[in-house]
């Protein structure tokens, strides 16, 4: 039993005509109930409910309130490697583009996390491109072994893995792990990875369950906003989450909200997602969810950043470098992709505070400090 069984109930097409089909009347009906589920979800992404984006706004602001206060918790990524094995149109490590390979050694990866701690945080996100024999389980077990006594807060963005692979990194010291399936529409999933253990799609699509099984802290979902149409991968995406919610209770989960950013490659978002519907969809999930946890990552811009504080967002990166030892080591090598928000860290805090918002550099810690 997995989320396979799930997903494989539903219909793209039918989905889309579904969302599409929603009016203006049926987004009032929807707006007058308390609690949200999936079928008024799909109203809610839908375009007949643009005209209510203020007051599902206003909505989110005050559920996120009401379950996380006034607070905004900051962490930041680090690269540890650019190797990959795949081929993903839209990446800038994709193997098929020529470029300079880089994998952190113990001595970069302290210098770097020197940098960041430097700058307060305490939460941080590990992430490699996907090379199994490079930056493998054993690679990510040492990296978070080494750097564990310096943060309370270890989450991995890697290729996914078996279920005991996890369960090996979680005794290490993870915390969480966010893995996005990209799309849910399985053909052109197929086209965007054509190559490498990314290109099965059904093994990304479970792995979710494996970490589940393995008992981990916390699970991020996400899609890549302009492989596909974002209303129906979104709506795939939260019938993902409630799946998991429901399985794997223990867990607490995040949703991120990525789009296609310029990088080293020729891929153009097919479908446009806008500012407003970026934040029509973050408002949206609120209301489905009171508990889940919203991110905003560097790739949106300083403006939209600054607007989304107090609609449903409860954590924020700031200062990102997504090259491998971008921050202290080699700034020079290639990103993944190109951020939007550029301003530092001490910037993205005082912005914060000036909208009445409290940072949070620490929440928990996912291990006992050794003696």
């Amino acid at each position: 039993m997995s989320f396979k069984t799930t997903f494989n109930k539903y219909n793209w097409d039918t989905l889309e005509k579904e969302i599409y089909a929603f009016t203006a009347e049926d987004v009032k009906e929807v707006l007058q109930k308390e609690k949200i589920d999936l079928e008024d979800f799909k109203a809610l992404i839908s375009p007949a409910a643009k005209p209510f984006i203020e007051h599902i706004a206003q909505r989110s602001h005050a559920i996120t309130k009401k379950r996380f206060g006034n607070t905004i918790q900051m962490y930041v990524p680090m690269y540890l490697s650019n190797e990959c094995q795949n081929i993903c149109t839209y990446c800038g490590f994709s193997m098929t583009n020529k470029i300079a390979r880089r994998t952190l050694n113990d001595a970069e990866i302290l210098k770097e996390v020197k940098f960041l701690k430097a700058k307060g945080y305490n939460h941080i996100l590990l992430v490699t491109g996907e090379a199994n024999k490079t930056v493998g389980v054993s690679y990510i077990k040492h990296a978070i072994s080494l750097i564990r006594e310096h943060f309370s807060n270890i989450s991995i963005e890697v290729q996914p893995l078996d279920q005991n692979e996890y369960e090996q990194l979680i005794e290490a010291g993870l915390y969480a792990v966010l893995v996005y399936q990209e799309t849910y529409h399985e053909a052109t999933y197929k086209t965007h990875h054509p190559k490498g253990k990314k290109s099965n799609f059904n093994y990304r699509l479970d792995t979710p369950d494996r970490l589940g099984k393995a008992g981990v802290h916390k699970i991020g979902l996400g899609a890549l906003f302009g492989l596909e149409d974002w209303r129906v991968d979104s709506f795939y995406t939260a019938l993902h989450l409630k799946y998991l919610q429901k399985t794997y209770w223990k867990t607490k989960y995040s949703i991120s909200f990525p789009r296609l950013r310029p990088h080293q490659g020729e891929v153009q978002p097919k479908v446009e997602m806008t500012d407003s519907d970026l934040v029509q969809l973050i408002c949206a999930y609120r209301l489905l969810d009171e508990d889940v946890e919203l991110s905003m990552s560097t790739r949106e811009s300083e403006t939209f950043r600054n607007n989304i504080i107090k609609l449903g967002i409860t954590s924020i990166s700031a200062e990102s470098k997504t090259n491998p030892g971008g921050y202290a080591v080699a700034p020079e090598s290639l990103e993944q992709f190109e951020i939007s928000d550029e301003r530092e860290t001490k910037d993205i805090k005082e912005m914060i505070e000036n909208q009445g918002y409290e940072v949070v550099w620490k929440d928990w810690e996912c291990f006992e400090e050794t003696k």
